[in-house]
């Protein structure tokens, strides 16, 4: 009777449905597919995995649903389903899409703050998993706990599969942030080298790493672990940019701005006070309406204020509010008011105090270890590294030590050393270099407000996260939930607005 039984089960188990068929074939597809896209022929050896699952069943794979304690059961029941949970996001984060919030104003008004974004991987090709033993959603730090969520080894090399495009000007592109390589625990929204750079006179990186008090630990954070920044792409590999009142060029032609780029402003007005709900129709969040200063300069030299490009009536200069962040839509809509005496570019007006004054601007801009004399709205020339081309370090060898050593000792892992005049890459003098990545310029549409290539420089090729396809959702900080939170004009639009 007992063999009966057996051999009863036995028929049972090896019967195979067409289902279970269309499965085991869909399986092994998808991995054949996944395989010639990525090259990982070692993903193979889950063909067999996935007809024993389907068709032979030799492995009692799932023998875990025949405990007979029905409490061991429903633990083993949710340990499943949150490991092919887990496992799933991972493999969707890695390979395909993410999703991105926009946590700062730096893209508006194209993209603002509280859009979430869904990010392809696909488009430009995804990146193979550089710190693979890392936990799924969680870029860098644990939750609540503050400890690391990845293992720093193994490190694998770059690698990055076939897409569906390249990066082209002006798209919006999300990448871990490049200075992001080293972080000062205690100051994480605040870029490592312009710290070192604004301790200078008390020794710089000494410093920071002597002052733990103040800065924290100072860690080190792989590529892909490295906070993710989203701009739009300006410049690419090859090209010459630069900056001049404002307005860039490419390889000495001037570009078009983007359609929502917003500046700063200075706003004059007859004295009359701004409401500051007249700042809130005008789109301006509450973050940027507290950077916004007013000064009464009524009983202002009217020689002066003509010199910095202001109005003076009826022997009053009025009331001049500084730092107003606006597109060229919304300037043109302030300007109709009765009240505004003038609104100029706040680059312009600050150039013209600084000259007037008889100041030099050096601002912190790239490479922020060579101070060089520069205009607000400016930006000097700067050559952008491309994949296969070489630099030759024969003339203006210090400005270009400054501004690709980076490249060529953080990004491309060389060592090098300059001393005595003379370049020095893994222990040899070097008259020149050939670059490996293609590198890439970019920056924010909220252009006197952002943080981007324009200070710490270039986005490797490695870096390169995806490309943001469409906003699923954005929220409105600044408004509760009755009051009109959810932003529903911007569900399902372009998330690559140009």
């Amino acid at each position: 009777m007992e063999n009966n039984t057996d051999s009863k089960s036995k028929d049972t188990k090896k019967k195979v449905g067409i289902k279970q068929w269309i499965y085991a074939i869909l399986a092994c597809l998808l991995c054949v597919l996944f395989v010639f896209w990525t090259g990982y022929w070692i993903v193979l050896i889950l063909i067999p995995v996935f007809i024993d699952i389907y068709i032979t069943k030799f492995i009692p794979w799932g023998a875990w649903r025949n405990v007979q304690n029905p409490f061991l059961r429903k633990v083993l029941d949710w340990v499943d389903a949150i490991l092919f949970a887990l496992v799933g996001v991972w493999i969707i984060n890695t390979f395909f899409f993410q999703n991105y919030q926009i946590p700062s104003s730096s893209l508006e008004k194209s993209l603002l703050v509280g859009d979430f974004l869904c990010v392809s991987k696909v488009s430009y090709g995804a990146r193979s998993p550089m710190t693979p033993f890392s936990l799924p959603l969680m870029q860098h730090t644990f939750p609540a706990f503050g400890f690391k969520s990845y293992l720093e080894k193994p490190q694998l090399d770059y690698k990055r599969f076939t897409g569906t495009g390249h990066i082209e000007r002006n798209d919006i592109v999300v990448f871990n942030y490049p200075s992001g390589d080293t972080v000062a625990t205690n100051m994480q929204d605040q870029d490592y080298y312009v710290l070192c750079k604004d301790a200078e006179r008390m020794g710089g990186r000494s410093y920071l790493w002597s002052n733990k008090q103040i800065y924290g630990d100072i860690v080190y954070r792989p590529v892909d672990r490295r906070e993710n920044y989203v701009k739009r792409c300006i410049g690419l590999p090859g090209e010459t940019i630069e900056l001049r009142n404002d307005t860039t060029f490419i390889n000495g032609t001037a570009i078009g701005d983007p359609e929502n780029m917003q500046q700063s402003y200075i706003v004059q007005t007859d004295g009359t006070m701004i409401d500051p709900k007249i700042f809130g129709d005008l789109g301006i969040s509450n973050e940027d309406q507290a950077k916004i200063s007013a000064e009464d300069i009524s009983k202002a030299d009217s020689s002066v204020v003509a010199e910095l490009g202001l109005k003076y009536k009826n022997n009053n200069a009025g009331v001049l509010y500084k730092t107003v962040f606006l597109t060229k839509q919304k300037k043109a809509e302030l300007e109709k008011r009765p009240f505004i005496s003038t609104i100029i570019k706040q680059s312009e007006y600050l150039n013209k105090l600084y000259k007037m004054e008889n100041e030099t601007y050096i601002p912190i801009i790239y490479p922020i270890t060579y101070d060089q004399p520069c205009g607000f709205g400016d930006f000097p020339k700067l050559w952008i590294p491309k994949r296969g081309e070489t630099i030759k370090f024969d003339t203006d060898i210090e400005y270009k030590v400054a501004a690709y050593s980076r490249c060529i000792k953080n990004y491309e892992h060389n060592d090098f050393e300059y001393k005595g005049g003379k370049v020095f890459i893994n222990g040899q003098q070097a008259d020149s270099y050939t670059f490996k990545f293609d590198y890439y310029f970019m920056m924010g549409d909220n252009r006197d407000n952002s943080a981007d290539s324009r200070v710490w420089g270039f986005v490797p090729e490695d870096h390169i996260v995806g490309k943001p396809l469409f906003i699923w959702l954005s929220l409105d900080k600044d408004k509760g939930w009755f009051e009109g939170k959810i932003r529903w004009n911007r569900l399902f639009t372009s998330g690559n607005k140009k």
